[in-house]
Order: structure tokens, then sequence, then C-alpha cells
């Protein structure tokens, strides 16, 4: 489902930085056809392929802003916490069970 979504930019334990490709992809027609956009569960997907994570539940989930077709997200990793951010901007937040 997530495959050729985004290219890794930056990538450690805690951090990823990752670009999102162009509104061609199939994953940003799936909300709203006319205006692209992430699906917030798509999120837990990223989470699990940059982190190598299994996710049992999601504990609490946020979701701020809306997140665009080839925009820079940075995911921040603290124990099964994570903050997403686009250009500095806080547009998620998420407790995970792992």
């Amino acid at each position: 489902m997530i495959e050729n979504l985004f290219t890794v930019e930056y990538k450690d334990d805690n951090k990823a930085v990752i670009k999102l490709c162009d509104e061609n992809h199939p994953i940003f027609k799936a909300h709203f056809p006319t205006k692209p956009i992430l699906p917030g569960f798509i999120n837990f997907e990223i989470v699990v392929k940059l982190f190598g994570i299994k996710i049992t539940a999601v504990k609490r989930a946020k979701f701020l802003k809306l997140i665009h077709p080839n925009q820079t997200l940075t995911y921040l990793k603290k124990g099964d916490s994570f903050k997403v951010l686009c250009e500095d901007e806080n547009v998620a937040n998420f407790i995970l069970q792992s």
C-alpha cells in the first residue's frame, strides 16, 4: 500500500526524515479524490516501515494538520511515542503499543 509513497532522506534509531511523492500515488486519492492528502492512519504504516516495529494497538493519536503530497516529514520516536513534523510544525502525535 505504501510502496513508492516516500523516499528516506535521513534515518537513525529515533528520527527519520522522508519526502512524500507527488499526488499521483494512489494513497493520495483514497481520502478526497479532488484534494490529495495523506490519510492519518498511513502514518502508522510509515513508522512500521521506518522503525521496524510491530503495532499491536494505537493508544492515542492526534492529527493536527493536513499532510499533502511532496511535503517533507520528520518522524521523532521516543519509546512508543511519535511526533510528526512538517516544516518544523507539529502535524501529528501518537502513542503506539508494540
